[in-house]
């Protein structure tokens, strides 16, 4: 695993990719930061709650070809060869992922260590946002991965991931479209239902679906109120994807054999 790692990241800086990345996060950061800055107010937790939202940009180009270009290649045969297994080839390219994620971040704390040298606040609620940011990125990488594992075309992956992420991120405003669908359909005339008992339906579906909304599971962490079980949630569910992608590698095994 520890060999996968260290190929998959030095990749990274072997291609544009890990520069290309590297040049746009830190531009967003960097620019936020600075907007901040001359407004005289900074808010550090603010900050990289916007940060996350570039998700949907970074993670696609971090993860396309982690396993769709050793596909394109033919180099994929080396999995089922070498005597490291699937799940620490799977946890390797992951790790090296995640690590480009946090290399990326040092800008992010480079900002929290002139916030504070200039007396700003950095408090419960900004670490929390910090821990959060983590735990989404290990989630979408994740995603990413998988998305890569089922095609050999980078494209392809990385539509497949920006898609995966954005619905995620639009979950809260989907559940509110339902919700007033639902409301409209049931004190409609097919219906009839009195509006009180339709809002109790609407708002029990709508919560059903932000169930599935790590941004509210986890909005709690920018106020310092910190939760272990949203933190599991994004663990399970990045595992869920990772052993997907074993399972995916692992079925090509037997197909091969």
């Amino acid at each position: 695993m520890i060999a996968v790692f260290k190929r998959e990241l030095i990749s990274y800086f072997k291609s544009p990719v890990g520069y290309v990345v590297l040049a746009f996060f830190f531009f967003i950061s960097g620019f936020m930061f600075v907007n901040q800055f001359s407004s005289g107010s900074i808010n550090m937790a603010s900050e990289i709650i916007n940060l996350r939202s570039f998700f949907v940009i970074i993670v696609p180009v971090m993860t396309m070809g982690l396993f769709a270009d050793d596909r394109k290649r033919g180099t994929d045969v080396l999995y089922y060869t070498s005597p490291v297994g699937l799940l620490n080839v799977v946890l390797g390219k992951f790790l090296a992922a995640f690590f480009l994620q946090f290399i990326l971040f040092i800008n992010v704390f480079v900002h929290m260590i002139l916030t504070a040298a200039c007396k700003g606040v950095i408090d419960s609620g900004t670490w929390g946002t910090v821990i959060v940011y983590f735990f989404l990125a290990a989630l979408f990488i994740s995603i990413g991965i998988f998305a890569s594992s089922i095609t050999d075309s980078q494209i392809v992956a990385a539509i497949v991931t920006f898609v995966g992420i954005l619905l995620i991120q639009l979950i809260s405003v989907f559940s509110t479209m339902v919700s007033k669908l639902f409301a409209a359909i049931l004190m409609s005339s097919l219906f009839r239902m009195e509006s009180e008992k339709a809002g109790v339906i609407c708002s029990r579906i709508e919560s059903a679906i932000r169930w599935f909304d790590p941004f509210s599971k986890t909005n709690d962490f920018s106020y310092g109120i910190f939760k272990v079980s949203s933190l599991l949630y994004c663990l399970s569910f990045a595992a869920f994807f990772i052993f997907l992608t074993y399972r995916k590698l692992e079925k090509k095994r037997w197909a091969k054999g």
